[in-house]
């Protein structure tokens, strides 16, 4: 992050409302200049809609503030031209190669000296080679780093990553998220929403908003930490069978097998282990206390927020 830099986003209280929907509830949000600042939250709950109220797609019902130092309600169309925003669906032309497509869309930029950005943003994805291959026969993967290399190709100063690697491979999504910490390293600020939680803990700080609502935010840490879920471990034989027994018992929340392990957790520690006393004395057991997961803090805010379309 770039120190003693005004905030790349600085935005309090948005609003925006879908007939007699509100799909972002005040939502306030600061991201510092070249910081990744992750959005979890289900399928719904108004990421994508927040992402486009940011970068001037899409204009607030109420609400204040600035993206890029801009007034987000009277600058939006410069915004738009200082923003790369990569979709969830691969937007490109499949009949063009790689270098095609990037050529297009730098013309559509009006950048000068297209041909050397092009070349740059070539190598710099390790595209150079298939410079030559259409877009339509690309894997996932490829796919993504030409979508990716498309948005930084006008040298953005945010980027804004919607879903950017759902099916993708892990190789692949690890390669894209080195690349997203090298822009970020130059300055770049990313705004980006997953729902791989191995994703968000790659993240400076992350945000979790459930059906237009702000719910968490912070480092990683401070969510957990923040959550005041507490979690036991489950280690042995016949954990199904123990789950089923802990499903709606006092105290518990939660009950997730994870291969040889349970974790079995609650906002009540004193009533969490009351419910796993019963198991507490068996010798092919073994019960101890664990920090929970981020995975544990997401199903945990889920579970207490309200579908705002139901």
């Amino acid at each position: 992050m770039t120190a003693d830099a005004p905030p790349a986003i600085d935005v309090r209280g948005l609003v925006k409302r879908f007939g007699s929907k509100t799909v972002v509830d005040d939502v306030s949000i600061r991201v510092e200049t070249g910081e990744i600042y992750g959005f979890l939250g289900p399928n719904g709950s108004g990421k994508t809609t927040t992402i486009r109220l940011l970068c001037g797609l899409l204009t607030a019902d109420a609400g204040e503030g600035t993206c890029l130092g801009l007034d987000i309600r009277r600058q939006s169309a410069e915004i738009k031209r200082q923003v790369g925003y990569m979709t969830q669906k691969f937007s490109f032309w499949e009949d063009l190669s790689i270098a095609e497509n990037l050529d297009f869309v730098a013309r559509m930029y009006g950048l000068p000296d297209r041909r050397r950005r092009v070349a740059e943003a070539l190598d710099r994805l390790g595209l150079s080679n298939r410079r030559t291959q259409l877009a339509g026969e690309l894997s996932g993967g490829w796919k993504q780093r030409l979508a990716l290399a498309a948005c930084i190709l006008h040298e953005p100063k945010l980027l804004l990553l919607d879903e950017p690697t759902a099916g993708v491979d892990p190789k692949a999504r690890r390669e894209f998220w080195d690349e997203i910490h090298r822009l970020a390293g130059e300055g770049l600020t990313v705004l980006v929403s997953t729902h791989y939680m191995d994703e968000a803990e790659r993240c400076h700080r992350i945000a979790y908003i459930a059906y237009g609502t702000m719910m968490a935010h912070g480092t990683v840490e401070q969510v957990i930490a923040d959550s005041g879920l507490h979690t036991r471990l489950v280690a042995g034989e016949g954990l199904h069978r123990i789950a089923a027994t802990l499903e709606g018992q006092p105290g518990v929340e939660m009950v997730a097998v994870f291969g040889s392990r349970l974790h079995v957790s609650g906002t009540d520690p004193v009533a969490l282990d009351r419910a796993l006393a019963p198991w507490g004395g068996r010798r092919e057991l073994r019960i101890t206390a664990t920090d929970p997961t981020l995975e544990d803090v997401f199903i945990h805010l889920m579970n207490r927020s309200t579908d705002n379309f139901r």
